[in-house]
């Protein structure tokens, strides 16, 4: 076959390519990798000359369990939606005001808060500043997420971006063969079959939602809360309904489990393209190694690219896809006291609570505020005695002779101080009480990018 000459490969130049084959690149690839099962084809799209396959190899090949792949892959057994980053991450701790449940929840939960926080708040209520705060309320319904239903994928035109790469890699592999470079034309394709296989053994896996299977028949609605440092969520919905977000997680059903022997093998094909680019790319010539580093740099940007995405968000938007985007609704509070009192307010709306539910007013808000001084012990009785008063006006005033004896003054100042909060509290509550019983859509209230 004729070939061209090239007019570098004439000079004493060489470039040391050793350096950036196998760990350059690490962890974009691996990260360009966990999105394998979150794009529609993407697991189609990865013939291309990735770099960072020593870094890729090591990550994955931890999947393999046995005694010899635990020893080249050394590292602890995750399941394999931990080692994608679909699961692992700890949630708030949850209770269910109605159910009694309390729990610390997991994955999905920790998603749902993370997705709070983007919620610009509809409103603010006035009152004493301490800390800002604030209360988000989420309405989920009509039990659309149940066990093992299949994880929506997110569309593939950001995948299609690969085209890129791939052209460039073959490219760049035809144009060193042409040359007279059969090495850098072999190893680039070495890079390129070895991305491809793994990106399709590895993306063959399914992501599933794994929750309670059926719940309990005749249960009390799950309406509870996500209790943070500084805000809280309320779920709002039947027991179905909030299962998959307290109780449920990502489930990424591989074959081959639980040995994965195939993740083994391509995490070995991998580390096998590493040793042979790291000891042969030096022997092609100066034009073949600058057509590998051009292969290279093109997969980089690519994966970069996948990488800049925030695998987070993604999964953010496939939860929120399979829930059918729950309406939500964040108001804005200045201190403790009030937001204890707002969410109990809106915890206890007659409109919402079933009849002769078992709702103890106290019990939330001594979830928010334990302490047991006896400012606060007569704060909460004021509080839970207004909230008794279902359809007459609230007045949090309390007189002296109301007051356990041996009252100092300077408890009487900061209860009545607490009592103007209570007051603060249930005036944004009337005020925004038609928006919080049907929460608007998400989209109107996520704030924008800047």
């Amino acid at each position: 076959m004729p070939t061209f000459t090239v007019p570098v490969d004439r000079s004493d130049f060489n470039l040391n390519t050793s350096n950036v084959v196998g760990f350059f690149g690490g962890d974009e690839a691996i990260a360009a990798m966990t999105t394998v099962h979150l794009y529609r084809g993407r697991r189609w799209l990865g013939w291309y000359n990735s770099p960072g396959s020593y870094t890729v190899a090591k990550k994955f090949g931890q999947l393999a369990k046995s005694r010899f792949w635990d020893g080249l892959f050394p590292g602890p057994n995750l399941t394999p939606a931990e080692v994608f980053g679909l699961d692992g991450k700890p949630g708030p701790r949850y209770w269910g005001v109605f159910s009694g449940t309390e729990m610390t929840t997991g994955h999905l939960a920790y998603l749902m808060v993370e997705k709070t926080k983007e919620v610009h708040a509809e409103a603010e209520v006035e009152g004493r500043e301490t800390t800002p705060l604030s209360v988000t309320i989420v309405d989920v319904g009509n039990g659309v997420v149940k066990h093992l239903d299949r994880a929506p994928m997110m569309s593939i035109h950001h995948a299609l971006l690969a085209a890129i790469p791939i052209t460039i890699s073959f490219a760049t592999s035809a144009v060193s063969a042409a040359s007279g470079d059969w090495l850098a034309s072999a190893l680039i394709m070495l890079g390129i079959i070895s991305s491809g296989v793994s990106c399709l053994v590895m993306g063959s896996a399914q992501l599933e939602f794994a929750s309670v299977k059926e719940a309990a028949p005749h249960v009390p609605p799950a309406d509870g809360l996500l209790l943070m440092r500084n805000d809280v969520v309320i779920l709002r919905g039947e027991e179905r309904d909030i299962d998959p977000i307290t109780k449920g997680k990502f489930d990424l059903k591989m074959g081959g489990g639980p040995e994965f022997k195939r993740i083994g093998l391509c995490s070995l094909l991998l580390l096998a393209q590493f040793l042979l680019q790291l000891l042969l790319i030096p022997q092609a010539t100066t034009f073949g190694q600058i057509m590998f580093l051009s292969s290279v740099a093109a997969s980089w940007a690519y994966n970069s690219f996948l990488a800049s995405l925030e695998q987070e968000k993604i999964q953010i938007n496939i939860l929120l896809k399979a829930l059918r985007n729950p309406p939500m609704l964040k108001i804005a509070l200045k201190n403790r006291a009030a937001q204890a009192v707002f969410a109990c307010l809106v915890l206890s709306d007659d409109a919402r609570r079933p009849p002769n539910s078992d709702f103890k007013p106290k019990e939330v808000l001594q979830c928010f505020i334990p302490n047991e001084t006896r400012v606060w012990n007569t704060w909460r009785d004021k509080v839970v005695e207004e909230l008794g008063k279902h359809e007459e006006e609230k007045s949090f005033d309390i007189s002296s002779s109301d007051l356990p004896a041996g009252f100092r003054d300077h408890e009487k100042q900061l209860l009545s101080s607490l009592l103007r909060d209570a007051r603060s509290a249930y005036e944004g509550y009337r005020n925004h009480i038609h928006k919080i019983r049907s929460v608007p859509s998400t989209s109107l209230n996520e704030k924008k990018p800047s």
